[in-house]
């Protein structure tokens, strides 16, 4: 959808249709597997002023551009000066969505841009979003308008402390072959709420990337809607969700080809311990006018004990005939084989099924452009993973 409503008329129009919606709850099919019952729940209060805290994750002088938000306030900002959107349009579904309704009726700061036609950013922007203490929630709301033919790299990193929820939104136009390369890193507080919604919208010829993480969190809900609505645009979609202990960890995607000739290829991996659930539910829709239309869909989730729990649920949703999709999931454990070799090599359990679930993962992040990001990524999996093991109490390191 697009819109064209005056900030102050949108924030009350979402607040109505919030108390129409009321929070998801698992009757809704979109929601059967979960329950946000518990965030619901907290009276949740907003902080007016960013106050200075630790702010980890953080890029610095690597990023060209780095604004940092706390409890949805700007804290500060390094680099050279962001240009805001001149036009109020909206793709992000705040009549349909609950979530994005709450956004928008409580919409806080967040990252403004806009990038003028044939320029290309050198480096990436970063946008840093902290949550800090107990019974805060956020709403911060992102754009990003990349011009015809221009070129722009942005992360997204949300960290934070204490029991706090995060209730983000984003937006990227993609202007008649633009470039975007997007990155959403989740390593949220592990007593943190978080849900995002990531809506992009793809003109002619343009080319977005975009790659989320998710490794923090109690329980986090992801979505990305995408809409290809120019002819031979195209998506390339990757995920990774790694939980350990109770955490809930749960994606959504839709995919939806409106133009012919478009592309789309989607990979979301998942990797999920002790008590941990994990859920992808991906949708491709090929709409009639849409040939030749090229869509690839893929989930692959590893489970590292007997109680994890992984919901895998790829659908295709076709309507012409001249089309080449596919789509496929595997539920898997990890192989005694190699565990074996490296264990020959004198290499202890643990590290040796560290380097395993490294390798699995190992696929999207390497896929990641950004060195520093992608380092980041790995420090982040590396830093985790010694508390994802069953054996970690008894086993060897």
């Amino acid at each position: 959808m697009t819109a064209a409503v005056a900030t102050t008329d949108i924030r009350a129009l979402a607040a109505e249709r919030f108390a129409e919606l009321g929070w998801p709850t698992p009757r809704i099919e979109e929601w059967k597997y979960t329950n946000l019952g518990a965030v619901a729940r907290i009276p949740w209060r907003t902080e007016d002023v960013a106050r200075d805290v630790d702010t980890p994750l953080t890029f610095g002088a690597r990023a060209a551009i780095e604004l940092v938000f706390v409890n949805g306030r700007l804290l500060r900002q390094s680099g050279e000066r962001i240009t805001a959107p001149s036009t109020e349009r909206t793709w992000a579904d705040w009549e349909r969505n609950a979530m994005v309704a709450l956004n928008f009726a409580n919409m806080q700061e967040g990252g403004r841009i806009e990038i003028p036609a044939g320029k290309i950013v050198e480096g990436f922007i970063h946008l840093l979003f902290v949550g800090n203490g107990d019974g805060v929630w956020s709403h911060p709301h992102n754009v990003v308008i990349a011009g015809a033919h221009s070129q722009v790299a942005v992360v997204e990193t949300y960290v934070g402390t204490g029991a706090y929820f995060t209730n983000a939104v984003t937006e990227i136009e993609a202007g008649e072959g633009a470039v975007v390369d997007h990155y959403r890193l989740q390593c949220e507080s592990i007593d943190a709420y978080h849900v995002g919604n990531v809506y992009i919208h793809q003109e002619r010829g343009a080319n977005v990337t975009s790659r989320s993480v998710s490794i923090g969190s109690a329980i986090a809900r992801s979505e990305v809607h995408v809409t290809l609505a120019g002819e031979g645009a195209n998506i390339a979609l990757d995920g990774l969700f790694v939980g350990t202990g109770k955490q809930h960890l749960d994606n959504h995607t839709v995919i939806d080809h409106v133009k012919p000739h478009c592309e789309s290829h989607e990979l979301y991996k998942g990797v999920l311990d002790q008590n941990a659930r994990g859920v992808f539910d991906g949708r491709i829709i090929v709409r009639p006018d849409a040939q030749k239309t090229i869509s690839k869909q893929e989930n692959r989730n590893l489970l590292l004990s007997e109680s994890a729990i992984v919901d895998s649920k790829p659908t295709l949703e076709i309507h012409n005939d001249d089309v080449k999709c596919n789509h496929g999931s595997t539920i898997g454990q990890i192989e005694q084989e190699p565990l074996f070799y490296l264990r020959s090599r004198g290499i202890g359990e643990n590290e040796a099924r560290n380097l395993l679930v490294y390798a699995f993962a190992s696929e999207i992040v390497d896929r990641m452009k950004i060195d520093a990001v992608r380092e980041q990524v790995g420090r982040e999996l590396f830093k985790a993973m010694p508390d994802r093991l069953p054996e970690r109490r008894g086993g060897d390191r």
